[in-house]
């Protein structure tokens, strides 16, 4: 018997608690092991419209929804008795007649109609879809039944009607709704069955209390929301973690990403939710399964996300350990250290104090006219970033991100400073993270077998001059060698560069994932306003942030302006004691801060709802039972159903250390656009709820973020 699971199933898991879980897991188990057991108990929905609906006891009050034939076993949604039957009722499982895919269609009788208020005088909004053909329509997985609905969808309510419609088909009306072009209608899968969709219809009616055909669970579009369960093991790793579900149910426009054969770098892009890291993340299993004898890297910019990544890993391959064995999941600095101990020698990385105790000793005493901060800064970011040994490498290297302007003169002033510093660091013994990967690409460029026959990079957009320049001497012309999945818009650690001038050339090999999965429509539409609609990097690659599409709503982002630190502390309070009671559990709550100088403030609005928290650092990752406290440059990688950003305070957001450390008021732009990315990064950690919050006077930024 055929064994599945929906995506359906695995959301409404997550909504139950703990101990409901459980025993719902247990009846999973069983069911897979034997679903004929009598000791099951099955029961007919009498008043469903598909007859293939059947409810399954899981204890007093929980109902397991399956779709049963004689040849297959479909875990559909589980919920408390009413909801769980009424989910059931609302809904049937059919092979679209159009693109032949499987897909959960909501019965249009039993969906009351949508009211949009109308006011007087109010101007009559346009139907988007009406000048759309109806078998178009039909090709993006609409079903027949909403066409009507859809022909009169305006801007007030199509968001309404995604949410009745299968996941395709929402996906493209939104697509269309804001000016984009969806992916061409698929081809009919059953043609060799069915040669008209009356045919379809008639022939599918009658068969209703039959299995769905195979092939219908086969469609692209069919897969991103059912799995077939082979063994205990498949169950067990698609239950364990529901909020992990993309990790097992890939979209499309991901699979081809993760799948497509390139003859040079290349790169995936999309705003925050989108899944990049699910598609580099697929990308390398893809890699290791599909070359056996190969040694693939997943690597990223901190240790904390590579831990993130690893457990994401382990949840995907847990029923081939051996794959584990090829695939290395490390840090970019872990990966520079282990290999230059393996090739180089022993690594004596320098620490900051050292770098500005060798500062204070080549400057004499202050003689150049230029700020501490402002030598450090240009070390960092053009001396030692670019591994410059010479006075002609210095005076011609293009300044990129720094926009203060020097003569040659300044230059050679500064050059001589910046010679004593190389020098002492070398005569002590001490290198930079920038050296380390700088003398590593030396030596992986005589190497007869690289230490990697492929390479998959997550968060890319925060590589540095010296990462891109290793990553390249890896070998940048080898087909598929070198995977990037990042974001322009969440760099937050690295001045623009150009990565082709490192080798790196990703031109023409470039995309853009455009649906949104984790982040609702209102808090991703706002969160956008933090950001330009187009964002380009120095080598000219565009990414195009119109378009995307979030697949849900949820309540608009709750911007506070409140009088002090006293009043704000007591708002976030109720507003996190209100998210208690509508039924998130800590775990699923986030507060976040612009720096530890704030982590108080969270701590006391905690402390005031009775929330058990923890202050996640870059070792530790949330826990379950527990909300996390953390700063806003921790919060890649994690994902949770409420976020309350507090402190958003003038001085506090942009950072008042960080535009008083800038030597040039022309710099300036760049400390705003990464503490724009900052925020932008901490509100698309929310997926239902986001608030933010300041003591007035409040930050700049608050007022881009409720446009």
């Amino acid at each position: 018997m055929e064994f599945r699971i929906a995506d359906s199933f695995t959301d409404s898991l997550g909504r139950l608690t703990s101990d409901e879980q459980k025993v719902t897991k247990t009846t999973a188990f069983d069911l897979q092991m034997n679903p004929a057991n009598p000791g099951h108990q099955f029961h007919k929905l009498d008043h469903a419209r598909d007859k293939n609906f059947w409810s399954v006891r899981v204890s007093r009050d929980i109902r397991l929804i399956v779709h049963k034939t004689a040849t297959s076993l479909l875990l559909c949604y589980v919920d408390h008795h009413d909801k769980a039957y009424d989910w059931a009722e609302r809904r049937k499982l059919e092979v679209h007649p159009m693109t032949g895919a499987a897909q959960f269609v909501e019965i249009r009788e039993r969906v009351e109609h949508i009211v949009i208020p109308q006011y007087a005088n109010a101007q009559v909004k346009p139907h988007l879809f009406a000048n759309i053909a109806a078998e178009t329509l039909l090709g993006y997985g609409v079903p027949e039944e909403w066409l009507a609905d859809v022909k009169q969808a305006t801007e007030d309510s199509v968001l309404d009607l995604a949410t009745h419609l299968p996941q395709e088909a929402a996906e493209a009306l939104l697509e269309l709704a804001t000016g984009g072009k969806p992916r061409p209608p698929k081809p009919l899968l059953v043609e060799e069955k069915f040669s008209t969709f009356q045919d379809v219809e008639a022939d599918y009616s009658a068969v209703a209390p039959m299995a769905i055909p195979a092939n219908a669970f086969e469609h692209p579009d069919a897969q991103r929301r059912f799995r077939v369960m082979t063994n205990i093991e498949d169950l067990r790793s698609a239950l364990d973690a529901p909020w992990d579900k993309w990790t097992i149910f890939l979209h499309p426009s991901q699979r081809e990403w993760v799948e497509r054969e390139f003859n040079g770098p290349s790169r995936v892009s999309g705003s925050a939710g989108t899944g990049k890291t699910i598609v580099a993340l697929h990308r390398t299993v893809f890699l290791a399964r599909k070359y056996p004898d190969s040694r693939v890297l997943l690597t990223t910019f901190s240790d904390a996300l590579a831990s993130a990544l690893h457990t994401r890993l382990r949840r995907l391959i847990v029923n081939e350990p051996r794959l584990g064995e090829r695939i290395d999941v490390l840090s970019m600095d872990a990966v520079g250290a282990r290999l230059y101990g393996m090739h180089i020698g022993k690594l004596r990385l320098a620490s900051l104090d050292v770098i500005r105790a060798a500062f204070v000793a080549a400057d004499g005493g202050g003689a150049i006219k230029f700020t501490p901060a402002f030598l450090l800064q240009e070390w960092r970011d053009v001396v030692d970033a670019w591994g410059l040994k010479t006075w002609e490498e210095y005076r011609t290297v293009p300044r990129l991100g720094r926009k203060t302007r020097l003569s040659e003169a300044q230059r050679q002033a500064l050059w001589t400073i910046f010679e004593k510093v190389n020098r002492q660091l070398a005569d002590a013994d001490g290198l930079t993270s920038a050296g380390m990967f700088g003398q590593l690409a030396e030596r992986m460029q005589t190497l007869k077998q690289p230490p990697y026959d492929f390479i998959v990079v997550d968060e890319s957009q925060d590589l540095s001059i010296s990462q891109v320049r290793f990553l390249a001497a890896l070998g940048s012309t080898t087909p598929n060698r070198l995977f990037f999945a990042g974001d322009l818009g969440q760099r937050i650690f690295q001045v623009p560069f150009s990565w082709s001038s490192q080798g790196v050339d990703i031109r023409g090999r470039s995309g853009t994932l455009r649906v949104n999965y984790r982040t609702s429509h209102q808090i991703r539409s706002q969160a956008d306003g933090l950001l330009s609609q187009q964002l380009i990097d120095v080598d000219g690659n565009v990414e195009d942030r119109r378009g995307t599409v979030s697949l849900f709503n949820g309540p608009a982002p709750d911007i506070r302006n409140l009088p002090d630190e006293n009043a704000e502390i007591e708002d976030v309070a109720v507003w996190l004691t209100q998210r208690i009671r509508e039924g998130l559990v800590p775990h699923e709550i986030g507060i976040m801060v612009r720096t530890p100088d704030q982590v108080s403030r969270a701590k006391a609005a905690a402390a005031r709802a009775n929330l058990s928290v923890q202050v996640v650092d870059e070792k530790d990752q949330p826990k379950t039972g527990t909300a996390s406290i953390l700063t806003m440059h921790l919060a890649k990688g994690l994902e949770f159903r409420a976020v309350a950003i507090m402190a958003c305070d003038d001085e506090v957001l942009p950072l008042q250390s960080r535009i008083e450390s800038v030597a040039d008021e022309s710099d300036l732009e760049e400390v705003y656009n990464t503490e724009r990315h900052l925020l932008y990064v901490a509100c698309t950690r929310a997926r239902d709820h986001l608030l933010v919050t300041a003591a007035a006077p409040g930050s700049e930024f608050l007022e881009d973020l409720k446009s």
